[in-house]
């Protein structure tokens, strides 16, 4: 507590306590500060979470800087010197654009994270960058609990003496634009640069806490997302995080514009420190879908020496690294052949997979009697609007747009290349406009909620379950069933017991490489019983193929109604 002197000469009580990250009307969400001066100290921003007074350090809450603000014990004033109990402080509210980024734990002793980091938490560090200067410091530090924060103050008059704008940039954007503030690549240089000894995993006081995962919170207050939360969650969760993720919305005074492509993102999780900076500094740019400079062939390395570890089983795989390499296809087919343990390239280790299976199913045409089938349950439901999801290379898509009855066609697939080949098979560059209008293709996983799913007659899943671990089904089932929620889901799947009547099967073997399991006609049934139950759906299983008496049909078949 301490007091201060209005422009009356009225003495208001005042508390020194915390920055707040407040709604900025008209443009996103931003960091509204305090410079703060004690005596000599020099001036600078001190933005962290809402905590308390701790170290050398002064904290002050405020929500607009021009107005006379009430906090808890009592009201201070806009402008105007104030007793914080160390002499006079001269406490001049500004609003600041600063990205930040802080990590928290409570592992005891909480303080031992600055072994950790090679970071004190009594001294605020900074560092100059290219692009502006990096503040390192510790809003708290105690015995249960200790935050460092991590906060890029970017200079916009660099970002434009030193950038080349790229051919897609409008005539202003080196000026408006949202870097100086969003989390970005801009905040994974500098975590690279300010971290780089935690970053190896390297603590010469606490080398045994070092290799121990302990629990932490990463605050991301200000994080640009394109593809919204279900992206967010499909880079995070995989990793063992606990995603919490808010929508900004463009502007609080206009609700009805909607939410921005920035989330307010709180990742918790169990890891070793070093594992939780490899994770951030190359899943930033990723969620931002940008970077602010030149990718080459170095990138590959960095990429590789980051991400090495956790990179090649993580189902995000090709999207994490498409997206790093700012969607450059050579780079991003040679970074996932080195990803591969064998060197296999990835492209083509799926096309040789998918021909082993072709060339199984041959003899009796089973995917074209696949296509049929799931056209013939989608013509009976008078559907107009039809989801093709894990749509591959478009050949269902093709079918669909063939049904004059159905006005719109979006298929979503988790691969870009994939994505390509259908565009391309579909010849969507050179197609009639009206008809282009009925067919969208799109990118996404199955196993993350996804606002554009929704609002759907149909949803066709041909041939991709048995592609989903067994452990995310249960994702994918609230997914579609629960959030998305299309009237009819159609979904086929193999018959394992069929496989014994395919010569060039071994026996044992999965038709497809990939799969990760295939049912018997009981285990499927089973299945869609409980989903059927479960969300509200009645099923009707059928077979598509050749009805073996001994073994049933090569493919089960189940449409689900509501």
């Amino acid at each position: 507590m301490g007091s201060s002197e209005h422009g009356d000469g009225q003495v208001l009580p005042f508390s020194i306590s915390a920055f707040w990250v407040s709604g900025a009307p008209g443009f996103d969400q931003r960091l509204q500060t305090l410079r703060v001066t004690l005596g000599t100290r020099p001036k600078h921003p001190i933005p962290t979470d809402p905590v308390r007074r701790n170290g050398p350090s002064v904290y002050v809450r405020t929500e607009r800087a021009e107005t006379v603000q009430t906090f808890r014990s009592g009201t201070w004033s806009s402008d105007g010197r104030m007793d914080a109990g160390r002499g006079n402080a001269l406490i001049t509210p500004i609003r600041v654009l600063t990205m930040l980024l802080t990590i928290s734990t409570d592992h005891s002793p909480a303080t031992d994270l600055g072994y950790l980091l090679h970071k004190n938490p009594s001294t605020h560090q900074t560092s100059e960058t290219g692009f502006g200067t990096v503040h390192v410091l510790y809003p708290e530090a105690s015995e249960e609990r200790c935050t460092v924060a991590v906060l890029v103050e970017v200079d916009p008059v660099g970002l434009v003496r030193n950038r080349r704008r790229s051919g897609g940039e409008f005539s202003l954007a080196q000026y408006v634009n949202d870097r100086p503030y969003a989390v970005s690549s801009f905040m994974s240089v500098a975590l690279g640069r300010v971290l780089s000894t935690a970053m190896s995993g390297r603590s010469k006081e606490r080398p045994d806490l070092a290799e121990l995962a302990i629990p932490f919170v990463v605050r991301l207050p200000v994080t640009p997302c394109r593809g919204g939360e279900s992206v967010a969650r499909s880079l995070f969760e995989p990793l063992g995080y606990q995603v919490e993720a808010e929508s900004i919305p463009l502007d609080v005074r206009f609700p009805e514009w909607g939410d921005s492509r920035y989330l307010d993102l709180t990742l918790s999780g169990t890891v070793r420190l070093q594992d939780l900076l490899s994770h951030l500094t190359v899943l930033l740019p990723v969620l931002d879908d940008d970077k602010h400079y030149y990718v080459g062939k170095d990138e590959i390395e960095k990429l590789m020496r980051r991400g090495g570890d956790w990179l090649p089983t993580h189902p995000e795989a090709e999207l994490i690294t498409h997206r790093y390499l700012r969607h450059h296809r050579e780079l991003t087919r040679e970074a996932m052949v080195q990803l591969l343990e064998d060197g296999t390239d990835p492209d083509a280790a799926e096309e040789a997979h998918d021909q082993e299976e072709a060339v199984v199913e041959k003899p009796i045409s089973l995917n074209e009697q696949r296509i049929e089938s799931v056209l013939g349950a989608v013509r009976s439901t008078g559907a107009k609007r039809v989801l093709d999801l894990g749509c591959g290379e478009g050949k269902l898509i093709a079918a669909l747009l063939k049904e004059h009855g159905i006005d719109q066609v979006v298929g979503m697939d988790v691969s870009h290349r994939s994505l390509e080949i259908a565009a391309r098979r579909l010849h969507l560059d050179s197609m009639a406009p009206r008809q282009r209008e009925r067919v969208e293709l799109i990118q996404g996983s199955l196993t993350y909620r996804d606002a554009r799913l929704s609002g759907f007659d149909a949803a066709c899943v041909i041939e991709v379950i048995e592609h989903l671990e067994p452990s995310r089904l249960d994702s994918f089932e609230r997914v579609l069933f629960a959030h998305a929620q299309p009237r009819v889901v159609i979904v086929t799947t193999p018959n394992v017991e069929h496989n014994v009547r395919f010569e060039t099967l071994p026996a044992g073997q999965l038709r497809h490489r990939d799969h990760r399991f295939e049912w018997t006609r009981a285990e499927f049934a089973r299945w869609c019983e409980s989903v059927g139950s479960r969300y509200g759906y009645s099923t009707v299983i059928s077979g598509v193929g050749t009805d073996d008496p001994e073994v049933g049909s090569p493919t089960q078949m189940a449409v689900f109604s509501r």
